[in-house]
């Protein structure tokens, strides 16, 4: 077992060519922890530091890319807030997928049961999430807080009709028609109106016996082998289907026991793309160790720290530049010395993330570049300003123009009556003296 190393760091084992701790195809091995083996052939006797030093240095700087934060990374987290070029189709499609930072999210799992009279479902959700996903969260800790909860649903359907297929003898759900199917489930979920987090739904749905087995195809018309779907920043389905554990002549309702392994071993993957651990795509030669019972290595926590950390020092900056802005407009605007204090204490917060993310303390700079978002969003949001910055000098007008033209027309004439007369006088005394 190779040794653990620190948050933020790399280390690179080198090993002889000849070595039997790797299979002879197997050029790097990537641990669960901040650890790498690397094979490479034997050095001359006559090269020096130097030269041993160059030939090892392309070969560990693909191992650095593959474990930590590379440029692609910073461009996909920074995608909703600059716009950047050079940004690959994987990395912009894990921006997509994943849920913006936030200090908590709030997990439900719920099973969908449509058709009670034919099926009693039976799930071990408990000891689910003990096994499978609390370990995941646990390892997440640093990153935010998570709340997990659970439901049952009865007589809940999708939003559309799956089409019979006679060539597989079954139901079908194509991709076109997956978008679809979140809007009238999500009305039975429940309000989340109690917490202002993100909420991740992670939906089991059991087809009702008139329209089973149901199986989910993708664009290219073939079947998904884990029969279920995401949706970019809401969460997942998964249809799981009964229908070949009991005949036709059992009795209805019948009992099923949901195989919650089978079940978790996909919501954990939609729930890693979810909160932003990215698929590692690893080069030719590369063996990357599974995360086991954890669900996530140690280096994939490295980069997701870097990844918030990195989105969090976009958000405070973003708004404090929004807000400076908006001052500047505001020619008569009184700021307090609490909102000077906030916005002080934002910038100091986001050199200071910066700075330890620079130093590789990955930690400390995701807890600086919270307390800089919570700082900047303090003062933006302060009391004092909320009636000055959306009450504009155009908006007064617009409010002001109304009451007190009625009252200056009446003036206006009067001004014009007394010209009018004026003049008149004029011209009489001219006439007379004429």
């Amino acid at each position: 077992m190779l040794t653990e190393s620190s948050c933020g760091s790399v280390v690179v084992y080198v090993i002889p060519e000849s070595s039997t701790l790797l299979p002879k195809d197997v050029k790097v091995y990537v641990g669960q922890r901040r650890t790498a083996l690397l094979r490479t052939a034997p050095f001359k006797s006559s090269w020096s530091l130097k030269e041993v030093l160059s030939n090892l240095d392309l070969q560990v700087e693909q191992i650095v890319s593959t474990m930590s934060f590379s440029h692609q990374d910073i461009v996909a987290a920074l995608s909703d807030r600059v716009r950047m070029t050079k940004v690959t189709k994987e990395s912009m499609a894990d921006s997509m997928r994943a849920i913006k930072s936030s200090p908590g999210y709030e997990i439900t799992f719920s099973l969908l049961n449509p058709d009670p009279k034919s099926h009693s479902l039976h799930w071990d959700i408990e000891g689910a999430l003990l096994s499978y996903i609390q370990p995941l969260l646990d390892k997440l800790a640093p990153v935010a807080n998570f709340s997990v909860d659970s439901q049952i649903l009865y007589y809940a359907v999708l939003g559309v009709n799956p089409r019979f297929d006679n060539s597989v003898s079954a139901y079908t759900l194509s991709a076109d028609s997956l978008s679809h199917v979140i809007n009238p489930v999500e009305a039975r979920l429940g309000s989340n109106a109690a917490s202002s987090n993100p909420v991740l739904n992670f939906l089991l749905y059991v087809p009702d016996a008139h329209h089973s087995p149901l199986f989910i195809r993708d664009h290219s018309k073939r079947k998904v082998p884990s029969n279920a779907f995401h949706s970019p920043r809401w969460g997942g389905i998964m249809v799981y289907n009964v229908n070949e554990m009991y005949g036709p002549e059992a009795e209805r309702p019948v009992d099923i026991t949901i195989d919650m392994a089978k079940v978790m071993g996909v919501f954990l993957a939609q729930l890693r793309l979810m909160l932003g651990v990215q698929h590692s795509r690893p080069p030719t030669g590369f063996m990357l160790q599974s995360p086991g019972s954890a669900g996530l290595a140690d280096w994939e926590l490295d980069r997701l720290l870097w990844s918030r950390s990195v989105e969090n020092i976009a958000t405070a900056s973003t708004t404090i530049t929004s807000l400076a802005q908006l001052l500047d407009q505001i020619g008569n605007i009184v700021i307090n010395d609490n909102i000077a204090q906030q916005v002080s204490s934002a910038v100091s917060s986001l050199q200071s993330a910066v700075a330890e993310l620079e130093a590789g303390n990955l930690a400390f700079a995701l807890q600086y570049s919270r307390e800089a978002i919570l700082a900047s969003e303090r003062a933006f949001f302060d009391p004092s300003l909320l009636h000055l910055l959306y009450f504009p000098d155009d908006q007064k007008f617009a409010i002001y123009i109304p009451l007190f033209l009625p009252m200056c027309v009446p003036i206006v004439l009067s001004l014009l009556k007394i010209v009018s007369e004026t003049k008149q006088r004029r011209a009489d005394k001219q006439a007379k003296r004429d």
